[in-house]
């Protein structure tokens, strides 16, 4: 599920950069990290580490879960630098 995620995301990105790292991860699922201007399922060192499942990942994705009301219900844990994940949705529409 998660490298079909990376793939979208690599196709989403399309050419734009993206300044910082970001990296979701999903405990035993496995992890996602935006860096580089790429998507990949090498887990690496982030400037923000946001701690979900693969479930509420997908949600965030697709727009189904608002990010802050996610943080509110305990369904995403946010730990580094927060303004690296708030450029993700500007980059993703």
């Amino acid at each position: 599920m998660l490298n079909d995620i990376a793939d979208r995301i690599n196709t989403a990105l399309n050419g734009q950069t993206f300044d910082g790292s970001l990296k979701f991860d999903c405990g035993q699922d496995g992890v996602l990290v935006l860096a580089d201007n790429r998507a990949t399922t090498v887990d690496q060192d982030a400037d923000c580490t946001i701690r979900l499942s693969p479930e509420n990942l997908k949600a965030l994705l697709t727009g189904k879960l608002n990010p802050m009301t996610g943080v509110m219900m305990g369904k995403l844990k946010v730990s580094g630098n927060p303004a690296v994940a708030m450029k993700l949705g500007s980059l993703l529409k």
